[in-house]
């Protein structure tokens, strides 16, 4: 809650006088809190915050119902094409996207956990060589020798040698600047133009072309510093643009979706 606050440029104060039918995002995780996912405060929670963060809804009132943990740890070795420890069961139940997030960039990278600190975070110099222990009694010797030419796209080749032997590959450069269309903002003077509330990445969306919405239907999520945001419709109507796809970052009023009228 904090965190949007500060984005947005409140105080409590100014949040506190909003109505039921304001319009922002808030995120996800303050109103499944005030629904009573996390069950209820003695004295619960402040009525006047509660019908803001709930636009007016009631709460939940009964406590969250008895985990099944078997379950559960079945449906996630269906995701995770594996058995899943009970620690991982547990992190899935507490954080499931970030864990999911979590899981898939391991299943890509490998356990990054076993890098040096420095070289994780700074990467290597041309010609410095590291040794990596990845398990008892193997190890890795990596020795950097350079970096090629830019690609037009953006990416470099890397040239390194892993145990002695020879090994390239292609990685995106972040300080290249590729020539891209603009992203199209979003005009608050235009009714149903629909922007991004804040930096970060398009994660799922609930709607399709053509598709008819009614004002406060969800249109997309949004995730960012692991806080997820719900995009909802300003205006009934339908989607007659969507300029955005799953797994797309996102900067600030860019524009998300069109909603017109009929």
């Amino acid at each position: 809650m904090a965190l949007f606050l500060v984005s947005h440029g409140m105080t409590m104060k100014k949040f506190e006088r909003l109505g039921p039918d304001h319009g922002l995002n808030i995120p996800n995780s303050v109103v499944e809190m005030f629904s009573g996912s996390l069950g209820k405060p003695a004295g619960g929670w402040p009525k006047r915050l509660e019908k803001i963060i709930l636009r007016g809804s009631r709460p939940r009132l009964s406590r969250p119902k008895p985990v099944d943990f078997a379950g559960t740890a079945a449906m996630l070795e269906k995701k995770l094409a594996r058995k899943p420890a009970r620690d991982e069961v547990l992190s899935y139940l507490m954080y499931p996207q970030v864990f999911l997030k979590f899981a898939e960039a391991r299943q890509a990278y490998s356990e990054v956990e076993v890098l040096p600190t420095p070289q994780f975070f700074y990467g290597m110099q041309e010609g410095e060589e590291i040794t990596v222990d990845i398990e008892p009694g193997k190890t890795l010797i990596i020795k950097f020798l350079t970096a090629g030419e830019p690609h037009p796209d953006g990416y470099r080749t890397l040239f390194f040698e892993l145990n002695g032997q020879s090994r390239a590959v292609n990685v995106r450069d972040r300080s290249l600047q590729v020539t891209a269309p603009a992203r199209p903002k979003a005009d608050r003077n235009v009714p149903g133009q629909v922007g991004a509330p804040m930096p970060g990445l398009v994660t799922t969306i609930a709607v399709e072309l053509n598709q008819p919405v009614k004002k406060g239907d969800r249109l997309l999520v949004m995730e960012a510093m692991k806080m997820q945001s719900t995009v909802y419709a300003p205006r009934s109507g339908r989607v007659a643009q969507k300029f955005v796809q799953p797994g797309q970052h996102v900067e600030a009023k860019d524009l998300l979706v069109v909603i017109e009228e009929g």
